[in-house]
This record gives C-alpha cells, sequence and structure tokens, in this order.
C-alpha cells in the first residue's frame, strides 16, 4: 500500500497486490478501491499485480475542494502510472472507472497500455440530450444531487438495497452485508466529491475517447442495469471502439463486479491471456 502526490498536492492512495503483470482498477462512484477486492484477490492469485487507487476525494485519498471531472481523474490516473512506472498495463474501469479509463485514454493514449476493459461503464455519454436522446434525463441526475444533499447516508443505502444490485427485483435475494459493504464505502467519499462526481459521470462525453482506442478492449455489461441502461453504454461504446470484445451478463445488474464475480474474474482471466 502506498501513496503518491499529484501537481495539484494531492494524496492518492493505491493498494498494490500481486507480482506479474500489471492490472490496473478504476473503480466506481461513490466507492474506492476496496469494491474491487474479488477480482484483486483473483487477479493477484492468478500471476498478476494488481493495483487500484482511490480516486481523489474518495476512500483514503485526499478531499481536495477542487478537480472532482474526469480530466483531473485522468491526470491522477497518469500520475499513478508514471510513478510507478508501469508498462504492458491491463486498464480495467468499473461504471464511472470506465469513463475515467476512457478519458485517460483519449488523453494520454495507449503506449503504457496491453488491453483495457470496460465494465457496468458510463461511456460514451450517459446524459439524454438531443444528439443523445437514449440518454437518462437530466431530472434523474438532479434528483441524485438533492437526495446527496438532504441525506447522502441514505441516498446510499437507497441505492444499494434497490438498483445498484437489483435487489429491488421480485424474487431477488438481499443480502444486508452488501448494502452494508456498499454504504461504508461510499460514506468514506466526501460531500464535496461524490456530489461533483454525479455531473462528472453523467454529463462527460466520452464519444472522441472511445475513437482512440487501439488496444484489444473489453466490454461487460448486465443487460438489467438500472444505473447505467445498457442501451447507451455498453451497446453503443461496442460500435465506437474497434474490434471490442462485448460480453452482455443476462439479468445482471449494475453492481455484477459482487454479484457476478465468479464470472467477471474468469472473463478477465481468459481476456488476459488471450
Amino acid at each position: 500500500m502506498g501513496t503518491i502526490t499529484t501537481r495539484d498536492g494531492t494524496q492518492i492512495y493505491y493498494k498494490d497486490w500481486g507480482c506479474g503483470q500489471p492490472v490496473v482498477l478504476s473503480h466506481g462512484w461513490p466507492l474506492n478501491s476496496d469494491s474491487w477486492e474479488a477480482q484483486i484477490a483473483f487477479l493477484a492469485s492468478s500471476g498478476y499485480r494488481c493495483i487500484a487507487h482511490d480516486r481523489r476525494g474518495h476512500g483514503r485519498s485526499s478531499q481536495p475542494w477542487n478537480g472532482n471531472d474526469m480530466d483531473t481523474f485522468a491526470g491522477d490516473l497518469e500520475a499513478l502510472m508514471t510513478t510507478l512506472d508501469l508498462q504492458n498495463v491491463f486498464l480495467v474501469g468499473f461504471s464511472m472507472g470506465g469513463g475515467e479509463v476512457a478519458r485517460y485514454i483519449g488523453r494520454y493514449g495507449t503506449k503504457r497500455l496491453a488491453k483495457a476493459a470496460l465494465i457496468s461503464a458510463v461511456p460514451p455519454l450517459m446524459l439524454k440530450t438531443a444528439a443523445n436522446p437514449g440518454g437518462v434525463p437530466m431530472d434523474v441526475f438532479d434528483g441524485l444531487r438533492a437526495a446527496a444533499l438532504a441525506d447522502r447516508s441514505q441516498l446510499y443505502k437507497d441505492l444499494a438495497s434497490g438498483p445498484f444490485f437489483n435487489f429491488n427485483r421480485p424474487g431477488a435475494k438481499v443480502s444486508q452485508g452488501t448494502v452494508d459493504w456498499f454504504w461504508l464505502l461510499g460514506m468514506q467519499s466526501s460531500l464535496k466529491s461524490s456530489f461533483d462526481c454525479i455531473k462528472a459521470f453523467s454529463e462527460t462525453d466520452f464519444t472522441e475517447d472511445l475513437s482512440k482506442f487501439d488496444v484489444p478492449t473489453l466490454i461487460v455489461h448486465g443487460d438489467d442495469d438500472q444505473i447505467v441502461p445498457i442501451g447507451g453504454s455498453a451497446l453503443a461504446s461496442a460500435k465506437l471502439v474497434k474490434d471490442a470484445t462485448l460480453k452482455v451478463y443476462k439479468g445482471a445488474p449494475h453492481g455484477l463486479a459482487d454479484t457476478h464475480k465468479s464470472q467477471l474474474n474468469e472473463d478477465l482471466l481468459a481476456f488476459l491471456t488471450s
């Protein structure tokens, strides 16, 4: 475990497990690197070096007032890559982290990368606009912002016990432990960063970034994702990323890194070794 310091003095925490080809993982909102524990433990045990950082404002990283935008997040990821001198990297992003991966490639290219993966990821654009009529309406994100200011703790409990893991579906078996885990990680983020990130993950257009992908890319998404609907995300991204491999998990929710962790772990390993 360690930290790096970015140009603006922000400390970014990261965990570094295992040895071998590096796998760098970028987490979703409003979580931190601990949300990757099932994947990190599996891949590290399979002979890979797994590095996962806490985004600024989240987990054990600094909580600065400014810089809660995709360009800065991508810059922080580049600082991590540069400081650790990582090469031949498999770069993986979940949800908002998929946006961070896309913006990283858009700004810094793929010189350090071997492959990439977008898991339940937000690109190319979540927000409904005239040019993106299949997106999510702005009032949904305004509702998230209002809920975050009114009672952020309850918001995270409601997300985890409902649409994030599809525990609101008929017949779903709710794991209280999973709900509590999501809440705990979410509450380790700062109010300012988690609030600003709603705009960052919903309004950032990654279309041009996706056009710059030139490494083998795995796209994984659940077809019952209630948070980031598959039509405007994975299905659209698969058309923009050259020679992408698309895997659709039938009935899977947004939080498939937990609910479908064995399937995801095996797919990540198979893609790594292919």
